[in-house]
């Protein structure tokens, strides 16, 4: 397993978070050794709160309305490299260590492989 660090939030920063209408939040993840993007998924207080105490991506999965550990089953997990919000506070962004061979459940490295045109 690679270093784990949890991420230290003030309680300013994580009122700054705004969640809609179904206490969830965008959170895009990117892995941090080149760039890409690798997926999208929703969190709530509890889950951002879980990840960045863990320091590793712990997601509220709409599907199955509960929490969930990206690669708890897979062994494909994320540590958290670094997180930040964007400006107006509705979307997250976290640069992690992809663990295994990528973060799409079809088997892809990352969700994103399919193009327009």
């Amino acid at each position: 397993m690679p270093d784990v660090a949890p991420v230290v939030p003030t309680a300013d920063q994580l009122d700054a978070v705004k969640y809609d209408s179904d206490g969830l939040v965008p959170a895009i993840v990117q892995d941090d050794s080149n760039g890409h993007v690798l997926m999208m998924a929703y969190m709530n207080a509890e889950t951002l709160q879980l990840s960045l105490a863990e320091g590793r991506t712990v997601f509220w999965s709409r599907s199955r309305q509960e929490v969930w550990r990206k690669g708890e089953t897979s062994g494909e997990r994320q540590w958290i490299r670094s997180a930040a919000y964007d400006c107006d506070g509705d979307t997250l962004l976290f640069r992690v260590e992809q663990e295994g061979d990528g973060a799409c459940h079809t088997g892809e490295y990352s969700c994103f492989y399919r193009s327009f045109g």
